[in-house]
């Protein structure tokens, strides 16, 4: 093995790792938390979260063993069904991703009348509309015999060496695939994902007027306190920038130089070097590694899950779904409990611990 076989292998290694073990954290948060499975956007993870996963335990791995062995990676006929799943899979999820970008648009620009216009039926639909798109796409692909091992990659994949015979259709297809696949989805997730930015600023800008005048009408408001007012403004329009960059730049990030690859290898004369080839489908695996921390284990409510659920791991305590809504319920009622205190009579003494 060459040393950039080997830092490939170790590079997709990790990208498995994480990719399993981040997944299946959002898989468990998702059926132990209740709340997580009420929301739509949850249908959307969900889907993205059995892409990635699939993704990381049928391509991956095969992946990994054509590094290893600079060669094929099983027979013929298990190398076509990965090379099934590696369409099928990377279209979905990003097909999901385009979903997501809809749904937060949607609760943004429209928030009062959010829940009448996306309801669970309303994305179990949008699913159906990627696994059809997608289904379509890769079973072509397979069908046509255009799926096998691509040695550019090290992965079973498109290949251009079994399309020989149909050129001009395959480039057709390609062309098509990467740009209803990758090129709609930017497409979308820019133009809603700016939209949500440009709501977000305003309201920042509304808020920071409000703060402005209360800071002018306390004149004698300390001078640390002011300041600590005019950075939590600056913190606020940057929360909403990054978090918009993360979305966006991920995806451009970890999949267009993939697919640059992909459309270069249609009209390029000359070879292309495996290792940009390889290092191009590790950023597009990586991907699987990082959606679970871009859509979900950031978000409060994952973390809120996943805090909750390592407690009772570390308590042996057994885990269940109902304990952790009891749990939530009660966290509402003492918060609620708290807003509507009333202050009790000096003569009445208080309850220890309130």
């Amino acid at each position: 093995m060459h040393a950039a076989d080997i830092v490939a292998s170790v590079l997709v290694s990790g990208i498995i790792v994480v990719s399993l073990l981040s997944n299946v954290v959002v898989l468990i948060c998702f059926l132990y938390n209740p709340e997580i499975r009420k929301q739509v956007p949850g249908l959307f993870i969900l889907n993205l979260t059995f892409c990635n996963l699939l993704l990381s335990v049928s391509n991956m791995p095969l992946t990994l063993v054509g590094l290893i062995t600079t060669g094929h990676p099983g027979g013929s006929g298990i190398c076509q069904i990965v090379g099934f799943l590696d369409t099928f899979l990377t279209t979905n999820s990003m097909l999901s991703m385009a979903a997501l970008s809809i749904d937060r648009w949607v609760a943004v620009v429209f928030p009062l009348s959010y829940h009448s216009r996306i309801r669970h039926r309303d994305a179990l639909i949008a699913l159906g509309y990627t696994w059809i798109h997608s289904l379509c796409f890769s079973t072509v692909a397979t069908c046509s015999s255009w799926v096998g091992y691509n040695h550019l990659y090290a992965s079973c994949t498109l290949c251009n060496v079994r399309a020989k015979g149909s050129g001009t259709q395959f480039i057709i297809f390609s062309v098509a695939l990467q740009s209803l696949t990758f090129l709609l989805t930017l497409i979308v997730m820019c133009v809603t994902y700016l939209k949500v930015l440009k709501v977000a600023r305003f309201h920042c800008r509304r808020i920071d007027v409000i703060t402005m005048q209360t800071l002018l009408l306390l004149v004698d408001i300390h001078p640390s306190v002011r300041q600590k007012c005019l950075d939590e403004q600056k913190r606020r329009r940057q929360r909403a920038t990054k978090k918009i960059s993360t979305f966006i730049g991920t995806f451009v990030v970890c999949f267009t130089p993939y697919v640059i690859t992909r459309i270069v290898e249609l009209f390029s004369p000359g070879p292309i070097s495996p290792h940009w080839g390889v290092l191009s489908k590790c950023l597009a695996y990586s991907k699987a590694a990082s959606d679970p921390f871009v859509y979900s284990l950031l978000r409060h409510q994952y973390r809120k899950t996943c805090s909750f659920l390592a407690n009772k791991v570390l308590k042996r305590s057994p885990l269940n779904s109902s304990s952790l809504r009891m749990e939530s319920i009660r966290r509402n009622n003492a918060n609620s409990n708290t807003t509507n205190n009333i202050q009790p009579p000096s003569n009445v003494k208080e309850p220890l611990g309130q």
